[in-house]
């Protein structure tokens, strides 16, 4: 359905080549170029859901097409920053972490929907998101402005998304096998219950 935040989001996957294009490039001109991308890209994030909220149209392809840009964008950018020509660059090990927590968390979102469990989105990761946000707009710019070492801010804020990252991802995980457990436990008790009831009642005559 062609719904203003549907076709945000369209733009938000629009924008990777153009990000990606500019990434080969390691020079400043085109590191300001791919900062400036993707704050257009993080801005139509941000409109999609909030004319989705404000005007009821959400969907079920807004659903799908919103966290997919989401994690394209975040996936190319920081793929892009390991494998651009400059030094110093994001160590790679970081990267696997914040994807490989992506990917996890993903997953296990897709298992508990099948249970029928929707889980509401955590501060942690609401927190998360927003540092990662200002890490990959520093280290896109990676070069000193004005006295401000924007990749040495950017590590800084890499740091506090991947502690955040991670603590959300295994507190998100702990919490879904629990209802998962709970839930798949439940007619087992109830059995239980109903038998000690019937022995109960059966000791008493």
């Amino acid at each position: 359905m062609a719904t203003p935040p549907n076709l945000l989001s369209l733009l938000r996957i629009a924008l990777l080549p153009l990000l990606v294009y500019f990434l080969t490039d390691p020079g400043p001109l085109y590191s300001g170029l791919a900062a400036v991308t993707f704050f257009v890209a993080s801005l139509t994030d941000f409109f999609d859901g909030y004319l989705a909220r404000r005007h009821g149209q959400t969907t079920t392809l807004g659903k799908f097409l919103d966290p997919l840009a989401d994690k394209l964008l975040v996936t190319a950018a920081l793929v892009m920053l390991i494998a651009i020509d400059r030094s110093p660059r994001v160590p790679a090990w970081m990267v696997v972490v914040i994807i490989g927590r992506e990917i996890a968390v993903t997953g296990l979102r897709a298992i508990a929907a099948s249970e029928g469990i929707v889980l509401a989105a955590e501060e942690l990761g609401k927190y998360k998101m927003v540092f990662q946000t200002f890490a990959l707009h520093c280290l896109l710019i990676h070069y000193p402005y004005l006295s401000i070492h924007f990749y040495v801010g950017g590590m800084y804020f890499l740091w506090i998304a991947l502690a955040l990252g991670v603590w959300s991802g295994v507190d998100y995980h702990i919490k879904i096998l629990r209802q998962i457990s709970a839930k798949h436990a439940s007619p087992t008790r109830q059995e239980t219950l109903s038998a000690e009831r019937v022995d109960s009642s059966g000791s008493t005559r």
